[in-house]
């Protein structure tokens, strides 16, 4: 009698799940996007410690489809041989005859007996697609050794592979890649080194956050304009109206933060309230709207910020006020070096690891006007506050404003 187990989810659904998470969605969210639950995802997360395999898209070489198995079912019960088979469905004879061949049966006395199903056919296959072969750390213990007790010493995966190549130049058997290491602590079929040893990695992880490419950041958030493509008078900081900003962010606890815009030319600083603790592009959007409406239109040219998600609703913020939004280049941070100076100075009010959900708009708007009402030596000595009203009582007046951040 047959065996009742958990059903085999086809690994088209697990490619499509693996796909969601390089994309960015969260385990949750790519486990819906495929119908299968919750805790299906994170077991299949969990087994391979948040690494995601090599081949989420189509297989490279061309494997039959269920469809395909299907289709030699129905013809191999209609009595068709297997080169009838083969032409068919334009696949070679040897294709054919090596699937039929491999399907498993309870019982291989009677394999002879047995029609072929497709659905068995599928199992298998996605069961062998599964299937790794041993890592080179599970194989040969003197490197493993060697790549645990650097571990140990806390050196990491890229130091210990480029170190044992150096120590080793003429066994090539004691070399090994760094994500080969990776590999070996995360995914549990890959064997070789123990998931504990992950601990002593810099970030101490046990689970492997997904990397995604720059590119593939960019992609989240739709309609983006480079910062290459803003006017370049904001670059001389000679008129007025062009902003640069960027989140606080409060403890992980609370998961609280605040938006900071600082204008360019007079350093002139607001911040943004975002209620409920959270930041999410329409907290964000609508908070900025509010405070960039308070503007006159002279002050509303353009904002240069992260490519973070809380800015995914940057258009509805460019319709509603008119001030067009620019995206930094990904770890760039000098591109906002106004913005980034700022924060620094605002960390006095606003420290690291606090809940900043604590600080309402009344006592925001206070830490603004204190920042603003400090003298600074890029303004001459003058404060924010009195460089801006002076650019709006008298624009053609220049106030002698530095260039730099």
């Amino acid at each position: 009698m047959a065996r009742i187990g958990r059903p085999t989810v086809p690994g088209e659904v697990r490619r499509v799940f693996w796909s969601g998470i390089r994309s960015g969605l969260t385990v949750g969210d790519a486990a819906g996007a495929v119908g299968v639950s919750t805790r299906v995802a994170y077991r299949w997360f969990r087994q391979r410690g948040g690494v995601m395999p090599a081949e989420t898209g189509p297989a490279r070489t061309p494997r039959l489809s269920f469809a395909e198995r299907e289709e030699i079912a129905a013809l191999r019960r209609a009595g068709l041989g297997v080169r009838a088979i083969a032409r068919e469905l334009g696949r070679s004879p040897s294709t054919i005859s090596r699937e039929l061949r491999r399907v498993r049966h309870h019982r291989p006395s009677d394999r002879h007996k047995m029609p072929y199903r497709a659905s068995t056919a599928q199992s298998d296959a996605d069961a062998r697609a599964r299937r790794s072969a041993p890592g080179k750390l599970a194989t040969n213990l003197r490197l493993r050794r060697e790549v645990q007790n650097r571990l140990k010493q806390k050196h990491s995966p890229t130091q210990i592979a480029r170190r044992l190549r150096w120590d080793f130049p003429d066994d090539p058997e004691m070399w090994v890649s760094h994500e080969t290491i990776y590999q070996s602590l995360y995914v549990q079929s890959r064997g070789g080194l123990k998931r504990e040893l992950a601990k002593h990695l810099r970030t101490g992880r046990t689970l492997r956050k997904p990397h995604r490419s720059s590119e593939e950041r960019r992609g989240r958030i739709p309609d983006m304009i480079n910062i290459s493509e803003r006017s370049p008078e904001a670059d001389d900081r000679r008129v007025p109206g062009h902003w640069e900003g960027d989140l606080i962010l409060g403890s992980t606890e609370s998961g609280s933060a605040v938006g900071t815009l600082v204008e360019r030319t007079t350093r002139f600083t607001m911040l943004l309230h975002l209620p409920g603790g959270g930041h999410t592009a329409d907290v964000v959007a609508a908070a900025m709207i509010a405070k960039i409406k308070t503007l006159p239109e002279q002050l509303r040219r353009s904002l240069a910020w992260d490519q973070g998600k809380e800015m995914a609703g940057h258009a509805k913020i460019t319709a509603a006020t008119g001030l067009q939004i620019y995206f930094c280049d990904p770890h760039s941070p000098w591109q906002r070096g106004t913005n980034e100076n700022t924060n620094g100075l605002l960390r006095q009010y606003l420290p690291k690891g606090t809940d900043l959900s604590f600080y309402g708009p009344g006592l925001l708007d206070q830490i603004a006007s204190e920042l603003n009402a400090r003298p600074r030596q890029t303004l001459d000595w003058r404060t924010p506050a009195e460089a801006l009203n002076q650019l709006l009582s008298n624009p053609t007046d220049p106030i002698g404003v530095a260039t730099t951040a």
